[in-house]
């Protein structure tokens, strides 16, 4: 597969990095896609190999997790999916907390307030959301035989989303691609269940940690769990059955 050509891709973005540079396999640039998640699934099936990048300027159509659309703009942040083949299964269970970490990292030292991770696949600036994360499997049979890793960043405020949050047009595209994707592929190659080390990398970040929540269940969230699982206490402190999916909101 041919890498897009390296060119001006709009005001302030400068030139978009190599494949080689990023760690990628191939990257596919596209102007416009109904959704990037959609192009990597269609390059995918057609044999596309692991650690190829579908990146798009504008998604008429792209979509963030529970099928929640994902205002994609021109110029507006960074839309991408990667294809990621041969996971093992436990990683599968916490493959977008461990994106969404290593997002967050990427991220901190390019912006100005505080970047936090919200169980179990948004990224938070301050208190606005300003990246979603979205991991798609295809199985043949029992084996996942691929999967897509859709991840949005905002680089302008959407219009209709006030509440979000950006990283600011003065953050250019090719500098979020080269702080966000060498981590994304490095991350797609662990295994197992989160380590002791990602366990504390995520504390230290959540958005949720002590809070109250009222969906998916009701409780004071204690954190995670290795496995991925959110952790809770009810009223009186005693631990709540772990939940295992779901969207955080809060009291």
């Amino acid at each position: 597969m041919a890498e897009a050509d390296a060119r001006p891709t709009g005001e302030g973005d400068g030139e978009l990095p190599s494949a080689e540079s990023l760690g990628l396999s191939a990257l596919v640039h596209r102007e416009v896609v109904a959704s990037t998640m959609d192009l990597a699934h269609d390059l995918a099936a057609a044999g596309a190999p692991a650690g190829t990048l579908v990146l798009a300027d504008r998604q008429a159509a792209g979509r963030g997790r529970g099928g929640h659309s994902w205002a994609s703009a021109a110029g507006a942040g960074v839309w991408m999916t990667l294809i990621a083949r041969g996971p093992e299964l436990a990683a599968l269970d916490v493959l977008a907390l461990r994106i969404g970490l290593a997002v967050a990292e990427a991220l901190t030292p390019l912006v100005r307030g505080t970047v936090r991770v919200k169980w179990p696949n948004d990224v938070f600036l301050d208190d606005g959301k300003v990246a979603g994360i979205l991991v798609e499997t295809r199985w043949r049979e029992r084996v996942p035989e691929w999967l897509a890793i859709g991840v949005g960043i905002n680089r302008v405020v959407p219009d209709d989303l006030p509440a979000a949050a950006a990283v600011g047009p003065a953050v250019p595209r090719h500098a979020l691609l080269s702080a966000v994707v060498p981590r994304l592929v490095a991350v797609t190659q662990a295994v197992g269940h989160l380590t002791p080390a990602e366990l504390a990398a995520w504390s230290a970040r959540d958005l949720a940690r002590g809070r109250w929540v009222v969906a998916p269940v009701s409780g004071q969230v204690t954190g995670i769990s290795a496995d991925g699982s959110l952790t809770l206490v009810d009223a009186a402190g005693v631990a709540m059955a772990p939940v295992r999916s779901g969207s955080l909101r809060f009291a």
